[in-house]
C-alpha cells in the first residue's frame, strides 16, 4: 500500500484516518477508515492508531468515483458561497467598523457594493484614498469589489439650516439620513436588496436606539447592521483577522462636520422640519 512521505518518519508515533464520502458506496465512512487504518498498521507496525489525539491525521474524501487524500487542513472564512444571497450596498467610510460589517455580510453569501459619500467641504481626498485602500483589502473575499465614491454637497446646506436654528447637534443624524437615501438610490439602480452599515449600538454618541430609528425612516430598504451588538475591541479583533485594521488606522482627515455634542435622542418630527428647510436652501456655487 502507498503511504505518503509525511508518514514515513513517524515510526512509533500515532495516526488516525478520517473518511468523508459523497455519493453511493457499498461501505460506510467508518468502515473505510477502519480498513485503511488496518492496511497502514499492517504495512508499518511502528504506527499506532489514536483516534483521540493523533500525531498525524490522514484525511480521505471519496466523491463518487474519485478519492482525495490530504493531511493538512487550512481554515477558511467559512460562511456561504459569494453572491448566493443577493447584493447589498455597504456604506464605507474607511474607518475600522464599516469594512468589518461589509465582510460579515460577504461571509453570509452577499455580494457587496461598497459606497462612500464624500462630504464636500468636510472630507478631503485623504479620506477617500483610505476608503479605497480599505476596500482593496477586502478583494481576497470578493475579487470584483470596487468602491463607488459619490461627492455630495448636501451637508453644507444642512449645516447652514442647523446653525440658524442653533441645532447643530442634529448634524450627524441629517448627514446619515442623506447617506441612507443616496445608498438606497444606488441600491435600487444596481438591483441590490438592502444597505449595510458599521453602526454598533452605543459605540458613539450618535448611535443610540432613538437615532438609529430616525435613520431607518430615511429609506424603504432594509438596513443591516451586523456589528450592532459588538464592542470596539471585538470589532478591532475581527479587523485584524481579515486584514483591514492597519489600513483603517492610516492617517487621514476625519469628518470636520461632527458637532461637539451630537444629539442622542433625535426627534423625527424635528428632523423632518430641518430637512424640509434644507430643501429650500439653494446649493452653494462651486
Amino acid at each position: 500500500m502507498y503511504v505518503p512521505a509525511y508518514l514515513g518518519d513517524l515510526e512509533r508515533n500515532t495516526f488516525a484516518v478520517r473518511v468523508k464520502r459523497v455519493g453511493d458506496h457499498p461501505f460506510s465512512s467508518q468502515e473505510k477508515a477502519g480498513a485503511l487504518g488496518a492496511l497502514i498498521g499492517a504495512a508499518h507496525p511502528g504506527f499506532r492508531v489514536d483516534l483521540s489525539n493523533p500525531d498525524v491525521t490522514l484525511h480521505v474524501e471519496i466523491r463518487d468515483e474519485r478519492c482525495h487524500l490530504y493531511h493538512e487542513v487550512f481554515p477558511g472564512p467559512g460562511g456561504l458561497p459569494p453572491g448566493t444571497q443577493g447584493t447589498l450596498v455597504a456604506l464605507v467610510s474607511g474607518g475600522i467598523d464599516s469594512p468589518v460589517a461589509a465582510y460579515m455580510m460577504m461571509k453570509r453569501g452577499c455580494r457587496i457594493l461598497p459606497m462612500m459619500v464624500a462630504l464636500e467641504g468636510y472630507l478631503d481626498e485623504t479620506a477617500v484614498a483610505r476608503a479605497e485602500a480599505v476596500v482593496e483589502r477586502l478583494r481576497p473575499y470578493q475579487p470584483d469589489i470596487a468602491l463607488h465614491v459619490l461627492h455630495d454637497g448636501y451637508l453644507q446646506r444642512a449645516k447652514e439650516v442647523l446653525r440658524r436654528a442653533d441645532q447643530e447637534r442634529y448634524t450627524c443624524v441629517l448627514c446619515k439620513r442623506r447617506m441612507y437615501r443616496l445608498a438606497g438610490a444606488y441600491a435600487e439602480e444596481q438591483g441590490a436588496l438592502g444597505i449595510v452599515t458599521g453602526e454598533a449600538l452605543g459605540q458613539v454618541a450618535s448611535q443610540t436606539l432613538e437615532n438609529l430609528r430616525a435613520l431607518d425612516d430615511a429609506t424603504r430598504l432594509p438596513v443591516y447592521r451586523p456589528l450592532i451588538g459588538f464592542d470596539k475591541e471585538e470589532i478591532i479583533a475581527m479587523a485584524r483577522r481579515i486584514g483591514t485594521f492597519e489600513t483603517s488606522i492610516t492617517p487621514a482627515t476625519g469628518c470636520q462636520a461632527v458637532p461637539s455634542m451630537p444629539t442622542t435622542k433625535a426627534k423625527l418630527e424635528l428632523v423632518e422640519t430641518f430637512e424640509a428647510a434644507v430643501e429650500q436652501t439653494p446649493a452653494r456655487s462651486p
